[in-house]
């Protein structure tokens, strides 16, 4: 197989993975309360899910090292799809954060996987196009499986996870015969000790001092707090289309399936305009700059064609931020470190995530709209982190 119908055989599985990773979101709120749980819920069990991720994300990076990418994503499918049968079956909250933790340690290994692959194997020239396409894939794919999951939700909840699952656990298989070896040694050369300082997730983190500057502070800094924003504004957004306005996980799905197109077209035009043509730090700046306006109009507007226009633009906003940011990152990074780096970016998307899920989930019970307030402060820091970087120009 060519160079070039390799990849395009890795993105296409990239997108059925990302299309079924979606699956459950539209259907989580009725799971909430058909079991009587608390309205926390939505935010806690995505929370638990990040938690472990973010523990998880630069071990990955660096075990990649030794069993290679493809390794890891047929590993990190076939633990994700059994997550989701038992995040199906899960009759309590107890069951719902253990199943959900329990998805974060593979959902790691795969996005992880994702970025290390093509950083490992991406001729040069197409590195930065490829990461765009990822990142496109996974906010695209995933806005279209909320659709396709929103209407299997209406024939039977259950039926969403079944499918889910299923559709993982292929991916994984895909995964390890399409993609090349790309592990630049052997777990037959680590001793058990080795594997085990290796294992510890608390150590990749500390490994980061390697490559750890204050610009990528910053890149970082920027990571979290849109991560956080866009999460806590999914996740309220998803809530409350079921709970204050009533509608069903179809219409869910429908939304998210207009947000994708939206970010299809911005991400494969504007987006790779502003990575190959513009000064990308304040392209950025300009980018979280949108996202913070949207959010006052989603936060203030009660008319609900506007609340759905703005709510749009902001999800369109931060899938254009996600590919220029990653773009940004792997372009400072060393390549001897960039699976290092590259595991720590996602480590961060969780951190944001974890806090966003968690907020949006225990302000809600307070007032339905506080979730949004919250996700306009998170993003003006995230403004601020921005046009830091972009004015000083660190290293």
């Amino acid at each position: 197989m060519s160079y070039k119908k390799r990849f395009a055989a890795f993105f296409f599985v990239m997108t059925v993975f990302n299309l079924a990773a979606s699956f459950a979101h539209p259907v989580t709120p009725t799971i909430i309360q058909d079991l009587g749980l608390h309205d926390y819920m939505f935010g806690l069990a995505l929370a638990a899910m990040m938690l472990t991720n973010f523990l998880v994300s630069p071990f990955w990076g660096k075990i990649n090292t030794y069993i290679g990418s493809r390794t890891s994503l047929l590993i990190s499918c076939l633990g994700y799809g059994i997550a989701q049968l038992w995040f199906a079956y899960a009759d309590s909250e107890l069951m719902i954060v253990l199943a959900r933790m329990f998805a974060g340690l593979f959902t790691g290994g795969a996005f992880v996987s994702f970025l290390t692959y093509i950083v490992n194997k991406a001729d040069p020239v197409d590195q930065g196009r490829y990461l765009t396409y990822a990142a496109t894939i996974k906010s695209v794919g995933g806005a279209f499986g909320y659709l396709v999951g929103g209407f299997l939700g209406e024939i039977s909840v259950r039926l969403s996870f079944l499918a889910q699952a299923g559709l993982l656990m292929a991916s994984g298989a895909f995964f390890f015969f399409i993609c090349l070896p790309d592990g630049l040694g052997s777990l037959r050369d680590v001793s058990g000790k080795q594997l085990a300082r290796e294992a510890n997730p608390f150590k990749a983190f500390i490994d980061s001092r390697e490559f750890m500057t204050y610009g990528f502070l910053l890149l970082f800094l920027v990571n979290i707090f849109i991560n956080f924003g866009n999460t806590g504004f999914d996740q309220a957004f998803n809530y409350y289309l079921k709970d204050e306005m009533g509608l069903s996980s179809s219409y869910n799905g429908i939304v998210k399936a207009f947000v994708g197109l939206v970010s299809f077209a911005a991400n494969m035009s504007l987006c790779i305009w502003i990575i190959n043509k513009t000064r990308v730090q304040w392209s950025m700046a300009a980018i979280v700059l949108v996202c913070v306006l949207t959010s006052v109009g989603v936060t203030v507007s009660h008319n609900t064609v506007i609340f759905i226009i703005m709510s749009v633009i902001l999800y369109a906003g931060y899938s254009v931020s996600v590919p220029v940011l990653q773009s940004m990152i792997a372009g400072k990074a060393d390549p001897k470190e960039k699976n290092l780096v590259m595991g720590f970016f996602n480590a961060t998307q969780s951190l944001g995530s974890i806090a966003g899920s968690l907020t949006a989930g225990f302000v809600y019970s307070t007032h339905p709209r506080l979730p949004f307030l919250c996700v306009l402060v998170v993003y003006g820091l995230g403004l601020a982190a921005s046009l830091i970087y972009a004015r000083r120009r660190v290293d």
